[in-house]
């Protein structure tokens, strides 16, 4: 029986999972299947409770990720304490839920972002990345995180996050936030909006000693154009994307994950957008 994986999510047609994994199962040897399929978030309970045991994993994107934690019959404690999963893995009483967007966010401030420690926090958004990298901040020694906000209301899941974590977190408002001073008291900055929101303080942004851009398409966004222009180097979502796969890998496969195997198949199929540091 051949075993098989897929990402889940709505839109799922341009995901660059396939493209890691596939590099990683040859890399190990493996003659496994990975596919995309387009589920909603109402739509994983059904899917997952469907598969039958030639299905050894998922990635799950957006929508479903909160879907994916309720579906599964064991959760991990990083997965419980984000509130969310990107992974689900058979286990042998059903699914077994983790977060390993955690190891993303971490990764790429570290290999990408230069991230060399601090304890000061700056979060843009509070949207479904939003609690992955406030569990990340924790695990990089962070205590003080300020959140800034379009929309106040979202701020409840992110408050409870924080508190989960023991991240002391202040909330302000997008119209009335000092960009310049909070770049500028910041250790580590993780941006989670859209392109348009960032453009116009971009620039007072780019202060920030490490940056994680979790938007990549297209690139350069305002913030990595601020970035370049004063002759830096920030992590994106393809740094995130990149370590956020290797523990998928490694869970679905229990062997090593290929690094520089799925590394190089990322560079290639994204024109070599990115140097992508793994070390």
């Amino acid at each position: 029986m051949v075993s098989r994986a897929a990402v889940i999510g709505s839109p799922v047609s341009h995901s660059l999972s396939p493209v890691l994994h596939g590099a990683a199962y040859t890399a190990l040897g493996l003659d496994w299947t990975y596919s995309r399929v387009e589920c909603d978030e109402a739509g994983v309970p059904a899917l997952v409770a469907g598969l039958d045991e030639s299905w050894v994993g998922l990635s799950v994107t957006m929508p479903g990720k909160r879907a994916a934690l309720a579906a599964a019959t064991s959760v991990t404690e990083r997965a419980a304490v984000v509130g969310a999963a990107n992974t689900l893995v058979r286990v042998p009483d059903g699914w077994r839920a983790d977060c390993t967007d955690v190891d993303g966010v971490v990764g790429a401030l570290r290999h990408a972002g230069g991230f060399t420690g601090g304890s000061r926090g700056l979060l843009l958004g509070a949207g479904g990345t939003a609690t992955a990298a406030l569990v990340a901040f924790a695990d990089l020694g962070l205590s003080e995180v300020d959140l800034v906000v379009r929309d106040p209301s979202r701020v409840g899941e992110a408050l409870a996050c924080a508190a989960r974590v023991g991240l002391e977190l202040t909330v302000t408002g997008w119209s009335t936030a000092d960009f310049g001073a909070l770049a500028s008291v910041a250790d580590v900055l993780v941006n989670t909006v859209p392109p348009a929101a960032t453009e116009p303080v971009a620039d007072l942004l780019a202060n920030a000693p490490c940056l994680l851009d979790v938007i990549y398409h297209p690139w350069p966004t305002p913030l990595g154009n601020a970035v370049l222009k004063h002759g830096r180097t920030m992590a994106t979502g393809l740094d995130m994307l990149l370590h956020q796969a290797f523990g998928q890998v490694e869970q679905f496969t229990g062997q090593p994950a290929p690094r520089e195997s799925m590394r190089k198949a990322l560079r290639t199929a994204t024109g070599e957008l990115l140097p992508l540091p793994i070390d």
